[in-house]
C-alpha cells in the first residue's frame, strides 16, 4: 500500500475536546457546542486534522456525561441537534472531522428503559436489558458477587424489589445486558444514526468491558485490575467489534469525511492482552496508553515505543500522553519534561491524540474545594480519592475578565460562574498570553504541529527526523541522571538529593537538554 492509500486517519493528529470545558458560547458557565464552533479557527491554526468530542448527549451527569440518557440527542444545556450539524458543517470547512463517543457498556439511571426495568418485574424482558440478579446471603441482603466499582466500593446496587443490578462504575451509571441482541440492535442502530449525521469515527468507551461473564463468579481479586476477568477482556467482544467494523466499511471512503475509524479504549495488562484487539478485521484503531503508564526514564520510553511498534504501529494503535482521565502530563512529570514529551508524542510515527489545554501546559488544578468537585470518585471514596475534575477545569482563552475568556459575554452581561472554578493564575496559561510569547507551550505545539504530516503515512522527512531525534536526547538526558545519582551515591550531592523529581527516573533539570537537542535537530526555533 502506498502512502496516498493510507486512510486519513492513520497519521491523524486528534484533538480531545472536554465540550463542557472548552467554551462557552452562551455564558451559563457551561461549554458547549456552539462554543466548539466558534473557536474552530483556532483547532485549525493548531493543525489537527480532528476533533473528538467526549459526551454531549442527555445526561442527569452522574459520571460527567458518561451516564447517557438518551443516545440520539444533544443535552439541552450543550445545543441542539441543529448545532451538531452546524458544528459537523462548519469543520469540514476547515478540514477537521469529527468522532464522537460511543457509550456501550452503560447508560444513565435515568434511561427509559432502564426506568421501565425498575419498573418492572424480577425475569422480565425488561430487565433483561440489564443485568439484574438476587443476592447472595440472608434473605439476598448481600450482593450477587463481588466485583468492585472502578469508582469504589461494590459494582451492585439493590432495588426495592430486593434485586441489585450491576455498574462497574457509579449506581447511576447500569451495566447494558450484551447477551440481549435487543442491545446490540439498538446499538447498531445509534452508531448509523451518528454515522448518517457526518461523523468521521468513534471512540469507544471502556471497549475492554461491556460482556460479562454469564455466571457473574467471584473474580480472585478485587482489586481493580484490568487483566481479563468475568467483566473485563471477554472473548466475546471481538465478534461484536468485527460487526461494527463492517458497519463502519460500509460508508464511502472516496469523499469526506472518508474512511471512518473507531478507536477502542482498551486498558490492558500485557500486549497479549491487547493483542486480540488489533486483529485485521476488528476495530481500525485502539489506544496505546504506553506513554501515559511508562515510567519516564530512557530505559522505560524505549521500552514502550519498541514494543508497541512491534505490535502494531501509531496507526493502529495511536499515543496519546493525557485524557480527561488521568492527570495532566504537566504535574504528572514536570513543565520541561511536559515539553519534551509533547515534542516525542509528535515525533512517533502513526496517529497522536492530545487533550485540551496540553498545548498551553496547563497543570492539573489540586486545590478545587470539595463542595465543587462533581467527579463520583470523589464521592464514591469519601474524598479520599481527589477523581478527574482538575483536568476538566474549563479553558483560559484570554489573560483576564471573567471566567478568562471561557464565556462569551453577551449584550455586556457577566457571565455565570464556570462550572467547575478556575484558578486566579489560569490567565497566564490562556491562549492569548501564550500566543504572544515565543518560548510558551503553545508556540511549541504550533511549530511541531507544521511538522507533521499532511495525513499520509511515512511521506514526510520532517516527521522522520523528529522520530529519530527523540531517541538519543532522552537517552543523553538519562545519562545525565545516571551520574547524578552516581554522585548522590558518593555523597556528594547532598543537597542536590533533595531537588525536586518530575515523576521520574529523569531529574527535572535535564529535561531542557531533551527539548534543545529534539529542537536543533528537528530544527525548531530554539
Amino acid at each position: 500500500m502506498s502512502a496516498d492509500d493510507n486512510p486519513w486517519w492513520a497519521n491523524a493528529v486528534v484533538y480531545e475536546v472536554y465540550p463542557r470545558s472548552f467554551a462557552d458560547s452562551d455564558d451559563d458557565g457551561i461549554g458547549d457546542l456552539g462554543g466548539v464552533t466558534r473557536r474552530l479557527p483556532y483547532l485549525a491554526e493548531l493543525g489537527v486534522h480532528a476533533i473528538w468530542l467526549t459526551p454531549f448527549y442527555p445526561s442527569p451527569l452522574a459520571d460527567g456525561g458518561y451516564d447517557v440518557s438518551d443516545y440520539r440527542d444533544v443535552d439541552p444545556r450543550l445545543g441542539t441537534l441543529d448545532d451538531f450539524d452546524s458544528l459537523v458543517g462548519a469543520a469540514k470547512g476547515h478540514d477537521i472531522r469529527v468522532i464522537v463517543d460511543l457509550v456501550p457498556n452503560h447508560c444513565s439511571a435515568e434511561h427509559p428503559l432502564f426506568k421501565k426495568a425498575l419498573a418492572a418485574a424480577p425475569g422480565s424482558p425488561e430487565r433483561d436489558m440489564f443485568i439484574f440478579r438476587e443476592g447472595r446471603g440472608t434473605r439476598g441482603g448481600l450482593p450477587p458477587n463481588n466485583w468492585p466499582s472502578n469508582f469504589g466500593g461494590p459494582a451492585w446496587t439493590r432495588v426495592a424489589d430486593g434485586q441489585w443490578y450491576l455498574h462497574l462504575y457509579d449506581s447511576g451509571q447500569p451495566d447494558w445486558n450484551w447477551r440481549n441482541p435487543q442491545v446490540r440492535a439498538m446499538f447498531e442502530d445509534v452508531i448509523r444514526f451518528w454515522l448518517d449525521r457526518g461523523v468521521a469515527g468513534l471512540r469507544i468507551d471502556v471497549a475492554h468491558g461491556i460482556y460479562k461473564d454469564p455466571e457473574l463468579a467471584d473474580t480472585p481479586a478485587t482489586d481493580r485490575s484490568v487483566r481479563p476477568s468475568g467483566y473485563y477482556h471477554r472473548p466475546e467482544i471481538h465478534e461484536l467489534y468485527r460487526t461494527w467494523r463492517a458497519i463502519l466499511d460500509s460508508y464511502p471512503s472516496d469523499v469526506f469525511p472518508g474512511e471512518r475509524t473507531a478507536v477502542g479504549e482498551v486498558w490492558y495488562d500485557s500486549y497479549a492482552t491487547l493483542q486480540p484487539y488489533l486483529a485485521p478485521d476488528g476495530l481500525p484503531q485502539v489506544f496505546n496508553f504506553e506513554l501515559v503508564t511508562a515510567k519516564w526514564d530512557a530505559a522505560g520510553i524505549r521500552k514502550a515505543i519498541d514494543a508497541t511498534l512491534a505490535l502494531a504501529g501509531g496507526s493502529r494503535a495511536p499515543w496519546v500522553i493525557g485524557n480527561h482521565d488521568v492527570v495532566r502530563p504537566v504535574t504528572r512529570w514536570g513543565r520541561a519534561a511536559a515539553r519534551a514529551a509533547a515534542l516525542l508524542l509528535f515525533a512517533l510515527p502513526g496517529s497522536a491524540y492530545l487533550y485540551q489545554g496540553e498545548e498551553l501546559g496547563l497543570p492539573e488544578v489540586l486545590d478545587i474545594p470539595a463542595a465543587a468537585r462533581q467527579d463520583p470518585t470523589f464521592r464514591r471514596t469519601g474524598g479520599k480519592v481527589r477523581g478527574r475534575d482538575g483536568c476538566r477545569v474549563p479553558l483560559p482563552w484570554s489573560s483576564g475578565g471573567d471566567s478568562f475568556g471561557f464565556s462569551r459575554t453577551i449584550s455586556g452581561s457577566s457571565p455565570a460562574p464556570p462550572w467547575l472554578p478556575q484558578p486566579a493564575d489560569w490567565g497566564a496559561y490562556s491562549v492569548a498570553t501564550e500566543r504572544a510569547d515565543p518560548d510558551s507551550f503553545l508556540r511549541l505545539y504550533l511549530s511541531a504541529l507544521r511538522l507533521r504530516p499532511s495525513g499520509k503515512v511515512g511521506g514526510h522527512r520532517r516527521c522522520r527526523r523528529l522520530w529519530q531525534a527523540a531517541k538519543p536526547a532522552a537517552e543523553a538526558a538519562n545519562s545525565a541522571s545516571r551520574q547524578a545519582r552516581r554522585r548522590a551515591a558518593r555523597g556528594k550531592a547532598g543537597a542536590a538529593s533533595g531537588r525536586r523529581r518530575s515523576g521520574n527516573d529523569m531529574p527535572a533539570q535535564a529535561w531542557p537538554a531533551v527539548e534543545t537537542r529534539l529542537r536543533l535537530q528537528c530544527r525548531l526555533p530554539l
